[in-house]
């Protein structure tokens, strides 16, 4: 039997193939390249592994070196708890990194999917994205952000959308969970303050945000007849400002925390 050694503790490696205890399995290759180059745990040191399931479980590094990572699965564990609501969140693409920054802070406060919508006044194309390979990198970034505030289910991300398309796609589900599309102050008449709605606790809820240029008066037209228009007060927010503060509106509201 290997000794175990208790120095990597602490650290947390995402590896998908963990299912139960006595296993050995690998780590993904960005995962193994963590635990040798940058932490430079060794074989017997003990670290906790996740599998983007919701199982949890600890671990003991069985091999590690340049040719990747093994670790033998211990005994399940409880990781940190998943949202009683289980919130969609189709954010309209933003550009440079701040995509980047929502997708890490989407992940930590806890929702479910993430899905990416192109809109018209979007400063970037679903070519462009295809192109960079972003939705690999919100992946990736997504299960970044799991391991580092606890979760065992890493947020998948969609592949994007046109609006348009994400309208179509609500009007069909035809499903008692409400959606809600986050608009500017001066939207019009249709809108509502987040505060007014009468909203009780979901099992599950859609969440629209738009891009740096704000939605078009066609985009709010059109997605009125599926979602719910909802303004945060009378101030206008920034586009990467508003996920952050439109997620923890909503968890206080369903008494997430």
């Amino acid at each position: 039997m290997r000794e175990v050694h208790n120095r990597g503790m602490n650290a947390r490696f995402h590896a998908p193939d963990a299912q139960a205890p006595g296993e050995v399995v690998p780590l993904p290759d960005d995962e193994a390249e963590h635990l040798t180059r940058v932490l430079r745990l060794k074989a017997g040191d003990a670290v906790r592994v996740f599998n983007g399931r919701g199982d949890e479980f600890d671990a003991v590094v069985e091999q590690a070196g340049k040719n990747g990572a093994l670790v033998r699965v211990g005994a399940a564990q409880r990781p940190a708890p998943e949202a009683r609501v289980a919130i969609t969140l189709a954010q309209a693409a933003l550009k440079g990194d701040k995509m980047d920054d929502m997708v890490r802070d989407a992940v930590m406060l806890g929702v479910a999917v993430i899905q990416p919508i192109v809109t018209e006044r979007a400063k970037v194309t679903r070519a462009s994205l295809a192109r960079s390979q972003r939705r690999d990198r919100w992946q990736r970034i997504a299960i970044s952000s799991a391991k580092q505030c606890g979760r065992a289910t890493v947020t998948p991300i969609l592949e994007p959308l046109d609006f348009g398309e994400l309208v179509e796609a609500l009007a069909k589900l035809a499903l008692p969970q409400p959606a809600l599309m986050f608009v500017e102050p001066d939207a019009g008449q249709d809108a509502t303050r987040l505060s007014e709605l009468d909203l009780s606790p979901q099992r599950a809820a859609t969440v629209i945000i738009g891009p740096e240029g704000g939605w078009t008066d066609s985009e709010i037209e059109h997605a009125a007849s599926v979602a719910r228009l909802v303004t945060l007060g009378g101030r206008t927010l920034r586009a990467d400002a508003m996920p952050v503060v439109a997620l923890a509106a909503l968890f206080t509201i369903w008494g997430e925390f």
